[in-house]
């Protein structure tokens, strides 16, 4: 059974930093391309990074580049988001998905950021 488990979430103030970890399990992680996803409350997902399955190709969305870092230690079976210089409009529920055919086929449950004063 394929499990995704994301922790690392939090409260932070604006400015601040959090890593969010994603442990796989159930599958050969080291054979798939991941990603992460974001969904503010009121708002539809927003995809926010992907990386391929060796680790060297990062890909990141548009308001968060430059800011987060996606890794995974495939060892470890488990991928990472450090995020950086977080903004309020960064809070949301962050989700980690295991991607087939391009597409995300598996989800976790999220992990909850807020960044607020």
């Amino acid at each position: 059974e394929v499990q995704l488990v994301e922790s690392g979430g939090g409260m932070v103030q604006p400015g601040g930093s959090l890593r969010l970890s994603c442990a796989a399990s159930g599958f050969t992680f080291s054979s798939y391309d991941m990603m992460w996803v974001r969904q503010a409350p009121g708002k539809g997902p927003e995809w926010v990074s992907a990386i391929n399955s060796g680790g060297r190709y990062a890909y990141y969305g548009k308001s968060v580049k430059g800011r987060f870092t996606i890794s995974r230690d495939n060892a470890k079976n488990t991928l990472y988001l450090q995020m950086n210089s977080l903004k309020p409009e960064d809070t949301a529920l962050y989700y980690c998905a295991r991607v087939s055919f391009a597409l995300p086929d598996y989800w976790g449950q999220g992990t909850q950021v807020t960044v607020s004063s």
